[in-house]
């Protein structure tokens, strides 16, 4: 759908959020400055408009978006959210957003799922469909772009903290404007925001001139981990145990790492690969050009967009998985040359 085009939002979502005046709103595992600005931002928007909102995470925010305003509304209390939802009774629906796949829910998804009406709000050409009901647009540049629309379509009034949220959200997620999702929508809006008095130099400073000594220890290590394959069209970063070990640093220090084998010269396809203590091992890629990493990262259950995707194993060796993504990512990358494509249909 071109940009220049309306948003069609679907009526039922609008009609729902007018309708029942509790809203409990949800987000995916591990979330991102898209999943908490879309969800801390939406908050906001709804308790405008005379909603009451409770925000459900399964984990406390990491330090690294402790800047963002009205951050006290995520709650990780099950407790609390139980109370909501029994308080509630009927007069309830429940709205996950930037959330592709039931499973990010995380532990919870079961008897979140249970509530109805369910809305989703996502924009990951990956998603798998759950929930009553769903607005996907892959078109969009990140959940907050979304959101801002149902906020401009429900008659809201932003205030300045629901801007300040929302242009976090689409900030990260369109790597600050640089990636290819970012559209001429995605900069009206981003105006929008600043004309409510949203200070992008101010939001610049709290995700990039903020860093831990421990970070940027853990960043040397990583760097220094950076492998290039198939001709230097393929960068692989990793992030252990061992060097969060000698860095102090936490999973959560290596949120972007992945800009820094992306940007290199020649360049295809960066990989993150990350090791937890549970024996998870995440895996985040993103491309530049044809190659598309979400059709990579499905064959290992997860998914994403074209240019950014990812997926998390368990219970496979460290080693295994690199080897494996290689093995895959060697071809897709080969297939997606225009120059082989060509000599094929040739």
């Amino acid at each position: 759908m071109s940009d220049s085009l309306p948003r069609i939002i679907p009526e039922k979502l609008i009609c729902d959020i007018h309708n029942y005046s509790h809203v409990v709103l949800f987000t995916h595992s591990h979330p991102d400055g898209d999943a908490l600005g879309s969800l801390l931002g939406f908050a906001s928007i709804l308790e405008s408009l005379g909603k009451k909102v409770f925000c459900l995470i399964e984990e406390p925010i990491t330090h690294l978006y402790t800047f963002l305003p009205d951050k006290d509304r995520a709650s990780i209390s099950v407790e609390r959210y139980k109370n909501f939802v029994s308080d509630a009774g009927e007069d309830l629906v429940s709205i996950a957003l930037d959330c592709g796949d039931e499973d990010r829910l995380g532990i919870l998804k079961q008897e979140v799922l249970s509530n109805t009406p369910f809305w989703v709000i996502d924009h990951h050409q990956s998603h798998k469909d759950f929930g009553t009901g769903r607005w996907v647009a892959p078109d969009c540049s990140s959940t907050g772009e979304m959101v801002y629309e149902v906020g401009m379509l429900l008659g809201a009034e932003l205030s300045l903290q629901a801007a300040f949220n929302l242009y976090v959200a689409i900030c990260t997620d369109t790597g600050s404007f640089r990636y290819e999702s970012t559209g001429p929508r995605t900069m009206e809006i981003a105006g929008q925001l600043i004309a409510k008095g949203v200070k992008p130099h101010v939001v610049g400073s709290h995700i990039y001139d903020n860093f831990t000594k421990q970070r940027i220890k853990l960043m040397e290590l990583a760097l220094g981990s950076i492998a290039l394959h198939e001709s230097e069209q393929i960068a692989f970063m990793t992030v252990t145990q061992s060097m969060l070990q000698e860095s102090g640093a936490t999973l959560q220090d290596a949120e972007g790492f992945i800009d820094y084998p992306r940007s290199l010269q020649n360049v295809k396809v960066a990989v993150l690969v990350k090791e937890a203590l549970n024996g998870t091992v995440s895996v985040s890629l993103r491309a530049k050009g044809q190659c598309n990493v979400a059709s990579v990262a499905k064959q290992f259950g997860g998914g994403g967009h074209r240019n950014a995707a990812g997926f998390r194993c368990h219970g496979k060796a460290f080693a295994q998985v690199l080897d494996d993504v290689l093995a895959v990512l060697k071809t897709a990358v080969t297939v997606s040359d225009p120059m082989v494509v060509k000599d094929r249909v040739n």
